[in-house]
């Protein structure tokens, strides 16, 4: 093939001779080197030789990019790598790959882990109750909202960001152990939450070790049970409780509470044993006075059903129909009631008792549910506990007749002790006031 010297003129004035599809113009001083022109106008640089007696071409690049200098440089670098019987287009698309991992890592390592966070959330919410997808989103939750809850002394009026918020702040590839550990120190002061998230943060890390997008960042032994043993201090185990002899006067005090609804609350929450937000997000449609019953949002199974006692039917009954929430509140954002520990800790004050949470009341009712001799299993299934054993677990479901039947009589010894006077109306499930 006839080579000439190449120059600007040649280069600029060259084309593809006509009824071809490309024609190429060697160069005389660099060996290999060649200028393609195709029939659409287009020019190129490549460089051609003989690897293991075959042909092989690759392109250099565009005239208005590479100068003939530069493009013939090049082709000699490309004859050395011939000449040593390798292939330049197999190094070149190994350093593309090595340079796109490369590329990848980099990513990687800047990705805040919250993008896992937010993929993991996604991808086990068809597997995770509204209520446990609720409280992994707020575990990052950015916080400085106004809250809607009483706040202590000295507190901030805005909420707080969520526990895990730092570390999810992070690049994944950053939470590793010693970073876990620094945390957990940080919240030494709020153990049970801190266990809870780390719980929580264990099976994120978990499943990002599984994902291959994620695996190599992945720390997944960043949170070893005994890092979590050796930084917190022991939960501790709350034990507030009403006794059988505080009934009478918790009674007398709460039912004497100025705001009806809030005095109402109060005891449906002691009779029912339900959940602070179990029973303050129950709406009119749930309660069904005819056949005694309450739906209530459980927050492990998702809803359950439970019995409607005459008294808490009594107390629902009086209730002003603001809204569609029972326990209404013409005053908070939401329509319902949002914070009742202010009422109910004046009431302990005024009856001269010791201080007991809003949880308390709930733990109260599976204590004193004990006096009438009620199954366990009858007041964890009220309560909505998991049950505990092999028999409750996958052969006992008990129907409401029989929950009511024990229900009922918990509430009728929790009223005798208390000397409360209420006569429910027989028969039928209506109840009304004695007079």
């Amino acid at each position: 093939m006839a080579k000439v010297k190449f120059t600007a003129g040649r280069i600029d004035s060259y084309k593809c001779e006509d009824g071809k599809n490309q024609s190429f113009l060697w160069d005389a001083a660099a060996p290999g080197l060649g200028l393609r022109a195709t029939a659409n106008g287009a020019k190129s640089y490549m460089f051609q030789a003989k690897l293991n007696g075959q042909a092989i071409r690759v392109t250099i690049g565009a005239p208005g990019t590479w100068t003939i200098p530069e493009a013939q440089a090049e082709a000699r670098r490309l004859k050395v790598i011939t000449d040593n019987g390798k292939d330049p287009r197999i190094q070149k698309a190994e350093i593309q790959a090595d340079q796109a991992a490369k590329r990848a890592v980099s990513r990687q390592v800047a990705t805040p882990a919250i993008d896992a966070w937010e993929a993991y959330l996604k991808a086990r919410t068809p597997r995770w109750s509204a209520r446990s997808l609720l409280e992994h989103e707020r575990l990052n939750d950015a916080g400085g909202k106004n809250k809607t809850r009483g706040r202590k002394k000295g507190e901030s009026d805005t909420t707080l960001p969520g526990v895990l918020r730092p570390l999810l702040a992070l690049p994944l590839k950053q939470i590793d152990a010693d970073r876990v550990r620094q945390w957990l120190q940080d919240e030494v002061r709020r153990p049970t939450v801190a266990m809870s998230a780390f719980v929580r943060l264990r099976a994120f890390l978990n499943w990002c070790a599984t994902r291959p997008e994620y695996k190599h960042q992945a720390h997944a032994d960043a949170c070893a049970t005994r890092t979590a043993r050796d930084e917190l201090p022991k939960p501790s185990v709350k034990d507030d409780c009403l006794q059988r002899e505080q009934l009478l006067l918790w009674f007398d005090a709460v039912r004497k509470v100025s705001n009806p609804v809030i005095s109402a609350y109060l005891q449906s929450l002691l009779i029912t044993g339900a959940r602070r937000e179990e029973l303050a997000e129950l709406q009119w449609d749930d309660v069904d006075f005819q056949w005694g019953a309450l739906s209530i949002r459980d927050k492990v199974e998702g809803s359950r059903t439970i019995p409607l006692p005459p008294y808490v039917a009594h107390l629902l009954a009086a209730l002003p129909r603001r809204n569609q929430w029972v326990f209404s509140s013409p005053t908070a954002e939401s329509g319902r009631i949002q914070e009742p520990r202010t009422a109910h800790n004046k009431a302990l004050d005024v009856a001269a008792l010791p201080h007991l949470t809003i949880h308390g009341l709930r733990r109260s009712f599976g204590t004193l549910s004990e006096w009438v001799e009620c199954p366990a299993g009858v007041v964890a299934q009220i309560m909505g506990h998991k049950p505990s054993a092999i028999a409750e677990k996958h052969y006992i479901r008990r129907p409401l007749d029989l929950l009511r039947m024990w229900h009922v009589k918990i509430e009728a010894w929790m009223l005798e002790q208390a000397a409360i006077d209420f006569v429910p109306v027989t028969p039928g499930l209506r109840v009304v006031a004695a007079a």
